[in-house]
Order: C-alpha cells, then sequence, then structure tokens
C-alpha cells in the first residue's frame, strides 16, 4: 500500500486548540503495511536527557540491554555508547545470524560460522560495553532492577545477582510456541537457537546409521527414515527443502540401501503452506514438493506426538491419524517467554500476546523501558476511539477530508466498501481505517523488523538531547503544543525469501512483486552473504558454500 498521510495540513488550524483528549497526529502506511500513531502526550525519551553525561555532575545513565539477538544486537552496534554506562544481559555470548540456520542443520554452513561473539561486536565501541552470560529471570519495573541467573554451574549462592538500571531495553525473543501440544517438548525438535540445528543434525544423521545396522526390520527402517516437519511458514518449508537435497544429494550416495526408506512429510494446519507469500509462491512451492515427493498435508493439525508417532486431527472430518516417525521439527510460530508474561502482568498488560509498546518502541504501563523484536509490537488498539474523537471534535477536519477526496484513500475504501466512489462517505472512512487498525496491531516476528527497531531506536538514543531541544517528530494537538523529539518507528519492507531447494528460490518484493527459480537463489545468496553481521562471518560462510559446492556436505556424525 503507498504511503501517505493525513491531517497534516489541517495541523495548523488546531494547532492551539486547548483540549484535555489526546488526538490522532500522525497516521503513516509504510509499503509493507504498518501503521502507527503519534498519540501519546508525554514525550518517550525524556527520561534519557535527564541525567546524561554533562547534565548531571557527570554521571552517565544506566543502561541495561537485555538479549543478543537480531534487535539488540543492532541495538548495541548503532548506539554511541558514551552516553550511556550499557549493560548487556544474554545467555548465549554471542550474535546468530538466524535465516541460516536451516543450512546449519544439513551441514551446508558450520554452526560457528553464522555466530559473532558480541564482545567482538562491541569491542571498538570507544567505551566499554560489559556483558554478563546470565539469564533474566525477574525485572522489577518499581525498583528498576533485573534479577538474572548465571548460565554457569557456580558455587551456592553465586548463580544470581541484580542489577540496577535507569533505561532498560528489552530484546530477549521469543520462545517456540507448543500449543500446549502433549509430548511437543518432550519429543520434537525445534530451530530457534544454533544448539537446536546442531542436534537436528546429529538426529538426522543418528536416524541413517540406527537404519543401516542389520538388526533393524523393515518396518523400523520406515519409521526412522520418515522425517515430519510440522509448520508450513517459511522456516518449515526451509528446513523441508533443505532436507530434501542433504539426502538425496549427499546422503543417498553414502546410504544407498536407505534411499528407498526415506520419506519427507510437512503437516500444516491451515489450507495451504506459505500463507505469507503470493499465491505464485504457494503454487510454485506445492509443485516443487510434489516433483521432490515431499508429502504436503495441509488441514492437519497435530493434537500429540509421542516418542515413534505423532497424531494429527484432520480439520475437515476429524479424523485422527498416528504417523510413524523417526525425527519431528516443530516449526509453529512463537510464544511469550515466562519472565516476559510475568514482567506484563506487573505493568497491567496480562492477557496480551506479546508486550505491548507505544510509536516510539516504549512499553505501556512502565517508565524508562523500551522493547524490541519478536517479545513486543507496537499497540494501536485505541485507533477507533481516536478516529471517533476527531470527527466529533474537529468538524472541520470533516469537511476537509471530503472537500479533497484524498485519492490516495480510493483503494482502502474500495475494499471497505465494494466500490469506489466519488464521494468519501465518514463512516466508510472510519470503516476502512478500523479494518487497517485491526490488521497492523502486529508487527511480524522476523529479523527485518527487530533489526530495523534496534537501530531506531539506537538513532533516538544517540540524539536524544538535541532533539530535546530541538523536536524533529510529528505536531502534538495539545495546550502545550510543540512537536515530538522523534519521528514514530516505522516498518519498511524491504521483501521475504522462500528457499525451495535444487538452487531455486522464491522472493517477494513490497507490492507483491515475484520471482522464483534459479535467480532467485542467487539473490539469496547475495543478500545474505551482504547482511552478515562482521567480514569474518562473511568470509566463513562464502567458504562453507564454496567447500559445499566442491565438496558436498558433511554428514560426520559430531
Amino acid at each position: 500500500m503507498k504511503g501517505f498521510q493525513i491531517f497534516n495540513r489541517a495541523s495548523t488550524a488546531i494547532t492551539n486548540r486547548a483540549t484535555p483528549s489526546k488526538l490522532l497526529i500522525v497516521l503513516t502506511f509504510g509499503a509493507a503495511g504498518g501503521a502507527f500513531l503519534a498519540i501519546s502526550d508525554d514525550s518517550p525519551f525524556r527520561s534519557l536527557t535527564a541525567g546524561e553525561s554533562g547534565n548531571d555532575g557527570g554521571k552517565k545513565k544506566k543502561l541495561v540491554v537485555l538479549g543478543t539477538g537480531w534487535g539488540g544486537t543492532t541495538f548495541l552496534k548503532n548506539l554511541k555508547t558514551s552516553a550511556y554506562d550499557v549493560h548487556v544481559v544474554s545467555p548465549h555470548n554471542y550474535f546468530t545470524f538466524t535465516p541460516l540456520l536451516p543450512s546449519v542443520t544439513n551441514g551446508t554452513v558450520e554452526a560457528r560460522s553464522i555466530v559473532e561473539p558480541i564482545r567482538n561486536i562491541v569491542r571498538n565501541k570507544p567505551y566499554n560495553v560489559e556483558f554478563k552470560e546470565a539469564e533474566c529471570y525477574r525485572i522489577d519495573p518499581v525498583n528498576k532492577k533485573v534479577y538474572c541467573r548465571s548460565i554457569q554451574n557456580l558455587g551456592h549462592g553465586e548463580n544470581e545477582f541484580a542489577l540496577d538500571y535507569d533505561v532498560l531495553v528489552i530484546a530477549m525473543g521469543a520462545r517456540v510456541n507448543t500449543f500446549n501440544t502433549p509430548g511437543v517438548e518432550e519429543h520434537a525438535h525445534f530451530l530457534k537457537e544454533v544448539d537446536d540445528a546442531q542436534k537436528l543434525r546429529r538426529s538426522i544423521i543418528d536416524c541413517y546409521e540406527r537404519a543401516s545396522l542389520p538388526t533393524i526390520s523393515d518396518e523400523e527402517k520406515k519409521r526412522i527414515m520418515h522425517f515430519v516437519v510440522v509448520g508450513g511458514g517459511p522456516t518449515g518449508v526451509e528446513y523441508a527443502a533443505e532436507l530434501h537435497d542433504f539426502a538425496s544429494q549427499d546422503l543417498a550416495s553414502l546410504y544407498p540401501s536407505l534411499k528407498d526408506y526415506l520419506k519427507i512429510t510437512l503437516l500444516e494446519a491451515g489450507n495451504h503452506i506459505l500463507p505469507m507469500f503470493h499465491k505464485k509462491v504457494t503454487d510454485f512451492a506445492n509443485e516443487k514438493f510434489q516433483k521432490d515427493q515431499i508429502d504436503v498435508k495441509t488441514g492437519s493439525m497435530v493434537v500429540k506426538v509421542s516418542d515413534k508417532d505423532i497424531s494429527t486431527k484432520n480439520r475437515a472430518t476429524g479424523q485422527i491419524e498416528a504417523i510413524p516417525y523417526g525425527v519431528v521439527l516443530w516449526s509453529t510460530g512463537i510464544a511469550t517467554r515466562p519472565v516476559i508474561a510475568e514482567f506484563m502482568e506487573k505493568i497491567g498488560q496480562a492477557g496480551k500476546r506479546v508486550m505491548a509498546t507505544d510509536e516510539w518502541l516504549k512499553v505501556q504501563g512502565c517508565d524508562d523501558v523500551y522493547a524490541l523484536g519478536d517479545c513486543a509490537s507496537i499497540d494501536v488498539g485505541d485507533f477507533k476511539e481516536f478516529v471517533k474523537d476527531i470527527y466529533e471534535r474537529y468538524p472541520q477536519v470533516r469537511k476537509y477530508l471530503e472537500k479533497n477526496k484524498l485519492k490516495n484513500f480510493e483503494s482502502l475504501l474500495r475494499n471497505a466498501q465494494g466500490d469506489s466512489q466519488k464521494k468519501i462517505d465518514i463512516e466508510a472512512l472510519k470503516k476502512a481505517l478500523s479494518e487497517v487498525d485491526s490488521q497492523v496491531s502486529f508487527l511480524p516476528p522476523t529479523a527485518q523488523v527487530a533489526s530495523q527497531q534496534g537501530k531506531y531506536l539506537a538513532a533516538c538514543f544517540n540524539k536524544a538531547g538535541r532533539c530535546e531541544m530541538k523536536p524533529e517528530g510529528p505536531f502534538r494537538f495539545q495546550e502545550s503544543g510543540g512537536r515530538y523529539p522523534f519521528h514514530p518507528f516505522s516498518y519498511k519492507h524491504s521483501g521475504q525469501f522462500a528457499p525451495l531447494g535444487g538452487e531455486q528460490a522464491a522472493v517477494q518484493f513490497p507490492g507483491d512483486w515475484v520471482s522464483i527459480g534459479h535467480a532467485s537463489q542467487g539473490l539469496w545468496y547475495t543478500v545474505y552473504a551482504s547482511k552478515l553481521v562482521t567480514w569474518r562471518t562473511k568470509v566463513l560462510v562464502v567458504s562453507d558454500w564454496f567447500r559445499r559446492f566442491t565438496f558436498g556436505r558433511d554428514s560426520s556424525h559430531l
């Protein structure tokens, strides 16, 4: 959807009007369909400038960052640490390039090639960044403390510690959503961390080695060599494709007696795989998987996982089927981490799927806390009330919209009304905007989003003092007048890939422009190589790709 702004010309007319009500200031629709509202009257970054170096006897604010994923690492890379006393807490002392995790599972890329020690990333900062390899298990927003537990096996009483903070950035990501399905935690593999990829790879090789033993019956070989992927999203589809390539191009020649026993099944509860992609991509993926003999079962809900079979329920018929398997990968979405869920209860956000932030990524319900990535999303739940308030209090805005017709709304109104009208109907406009509100409440939990949020928040922190003196954001429509210090965060979608195996991939750019085939796979290599965070990882990954093309994938049982 093309970008546009409303009420910008009306701003001058109503800036000086006094009202106790909050007003809708800016509504921006990005190319990816993101919408963000500047509606809060409080400065979201006022706390950053109150005690900056030089303004409070030279004392720096203590900034604690939880997590070293896409959001946290990008934030740290772009943050000017001279103004803050920075402390990082994470159970992993490295950053993982997660888009290449499926490649680790089949030996295309080595695990160490896609990780970079966090200390390497921040060591060139002019001021030290303190790192603690620990897990945060409790956040106390009242006393401004985070309670952490070391992942090392230390002596009694030495594992736990607390950190005070002036400003907290939460970038802890999310956990895998099992939907409380019995047996998933105990028997299924996940693909969120490097350890997950390595365990999954070892399990695949285990199955081949076990099935090669002379004491194993044919029936047991069929079970052992059946690999099941649950979830038809990008991760599940890519893993199924990578596994097929690994088995057909490398393992088939090493285990010739087992190639006829191999079976790969992809289970999807919805009506089709890759639901977030264009229909062309979905159709091509289905055709290619059928050609590759990957069994795609849509409308299949997993109800139970045991150590030897997985039970599915057909959504159309209600029939239960038990499917024997050797390895199962669970890739069905994300859920809130327990520490975040507990924190949300403390700040009045209990029951929400993810933590709600305002347009500047500040967590709603507490001071001096910001959130990035999978663990949070921008909340525009009050959108309808603000739109209603606009029309009731400012009839001139209504007249302005009717007079100017706002051509950019035509496609929006067509969706709401079923056709395009010469004159905008206000109620239809309200309905259309409300429909948009319901669709953009959550940003996609992707590396793109987290990375852009990290970069945005770091930029805001870096220029907080300057922008408090010379604001650059949208106008306030309150008695105080003036502008907000910063523009709200706006996600800019760059497109997404879906590797489909056989050196073919699909890429979908903004505007639903789609490319499928070998050229798209070449673009995938180029983009991912360029996005790796350091030259070290770039060289290692490209070397791994060259090794794979020259010598094949590694099948060692390590």
